[in-house]
């Protein structure tokens, strides 16, 4: 049996849907299905055809999110663990602070075990990456790799849930915390950021 695909309204109307979830809930972190809804100029009703609850609409976006963090990730090949790592900061950062309501719903606690699921490549990436700077002796080996790595989730979270992705060296901050929580020291950070500044571009503060 050949499986008939979406009409060409309904696949526009859910991305719609999706644009105005983001752009909503930019807004008002809590804002409901109805007003989602009127946002995206559809009904309460035809939301519902696209998705069962709110929570099916986050899931979403998360899952959306997580594809292009994912990619990311797949995309850093630099031998140094450690330069590896800030990259991987720099670009999930500016991802982040383009669609940062969706990446700050998907590490809210609520949907924490959604997130996990959608970045598992991710996180396999950044645990992979801890684990080869220790082989190496550039990163911290105080600690077993998982748990690095974990702590640098941790503090992700808490960076991207509070920090302004607009403000003055935002993305500056992420990579730093990246390389401390991985073992660098602030002199050692400065030393790998100065001798690579496309790595945070004209962010660099001295």
């Amino acid at each position: 049996m050949t499986t008939r695909a979406p009409r060409r309204d309904a696949v526009e109307n859910r991305a719609g849907i999706l644009d105005a979830a983001r752009a909503t809930l930019a807004n008002d972190p809590h804002a409901s299905v109805d007003v989602i809804a009127r946002s995206a100029g559809l009904s309460r009703r035809t939301l519902y055809g696209h998705f069962d609850d709110r929570d099916a609409l986050v899931r979403e976006l998360i899952a959306n999110g997580a594809q292009r963090f994912n990619a990311i990730a797949a995309s850093i090949d630099d031998a140094d663990a450690r330069i590896a790592l800030a990259r991987l900061a720099a670009r999930l950062w500016q991802e982040a602070a383009h669609v940062q309501v969706a990446a700050a719903l998907a590490l809210d606690e609520a949907h924490v075990a959604d997130t996990a699921d959608a970045l598992a490549p991710l996180r396999r990436t950044v645990a992979d990456l801890v684990r080869r700077g220790q082989e190496a002796g550039s990163l911290r080996t105080d600690l077993p790799a998982p748990t690095v790595a974990r702590l640098i989730e941790e503090m992700a979270r808490t960076v991207v849930s509070r920090t302004d992705a607009a403000s003055t060296g935002a993305q500056n901050l992420a990579v730093r915390s990246v390389l401390s929580i991985a073992g660098l020291s602030w002199r050692e950070a400065d030393e790998l950021l100065t001798a690579h500044p496309e790595l945070v571009g004209a962010e660099i503060v001295k």
